[in-house]
């Protein structure tokens, strides 16, 4: 499709290896772009794409693991055209009064940081280009927690207003930042919940999935997310198309912010 001029752009996508991140690699692989991958296991990426996907194996908490990861991609492909920063847990927590200063500090170095600091490393190769575009995945719950996955919440909220404050400061220079805000998405993080449910229930997977979608979360479309639908969005932002698009943040919630 014309107009998003993502042709021979460099790419750089975190937790690339499974889900959402996975769904987009392949997005942007379709759209021709040179795909950099950091993940934990990267190794679906590069064998499931199309095309070949330039991939690390990467602890993206680590002391200067990121800085590193971004300098080496600008380094060998020219410099940075897009960063999404995808990488995330999403524990489940019983009580806000049970999650400890450890689970706080751990997940927000995953969720949280690791934007910062890929951001951080990506803008100055983005502005030598003249610009570029970060997207960076929030969720649902930035706007609407859910005390059950309260640190994942909050973390989304900071993931969400950083975003925004980069888009102000670097917009001058022809840097983009936004966010896509995931609601419920079928991905394998996702699949033990479901295979829980379908037990409970009595039901097969896919029936608990239906139920889960349409009587727990009474989304209006019916459904949840598949990957590929929050990739489409991740892929827009970066493109052509969303020139004059920043400091957003799109929902793909199938419809669950109307009830906010």
């Amino acid at each position: 499709m014309s107009g998003y001029d993502l042709d021979g752009k460099i790419v750089l996508i975190t937790g690339g290896g499974s889900g959402i991140g996975l769904a987009t690699v392949r997005a942007f692989v379709e759209k021709g772009a040179q795909v950099v991958v950091a993940d934990r296991d990267p190794a679906a990426a590069a064998v499931e794409a199309q095309r070949p996907v330039h991939t690390t194996s990467l602890d993206t908490t680590a002391e200067g693991a990121l800085q590193a990861w971004v300098d080496g991609a600008a380094a060998t492909f020219g410099g940075v055209d897009v960063l999404v920063n995808n990488v995330g847990v999403a524990p489940f927590r019983d009580s806000f009064l049970n999650v400890s200063d450890d689970q706080w500090k751990s997940l927000l170095e995953v969720n949280f940081f690791s934007a910062v600091r890929a951001s951080r490393a990506a803008i100055p190769y983005m502005i030598e280009r003249g610009g570029g575009a970060i997207v960076s995945l929030a969720s649902d719950a930035a706007t609407q927690p859910d005390p059950f996955f309260v640190d994942y919440a909050v973390s989304k909220s900071a993931v969400l207003s950083l975003s925004k404050s980069i888009s102000m400061e670097f917009g001058p220079q022809g840097i983009r930042a936004n966010c896509v805000a995931p609601g419920p998405t079928a991905t394998p993080a996702m699949d033990g919940f479901l295979e829980s449910l379908s037990k409970d229930l009595g039901k097969s997977f896919e029936e608990a999935k239906e139920y889960f979608a349409k009587d727990m979360r009474k989304l209006p479309l019916g459904r949840m997310n598949d990957p590929a639908d929050v990739a489409a969005v991740i892929v827009f932002l970066a493109s052509g198309l969303a020139r004059q698009v920043t400091g957003a943040s799109y929902r793909v919630d199938a419809g669950s912010h109307i009830y906010l």
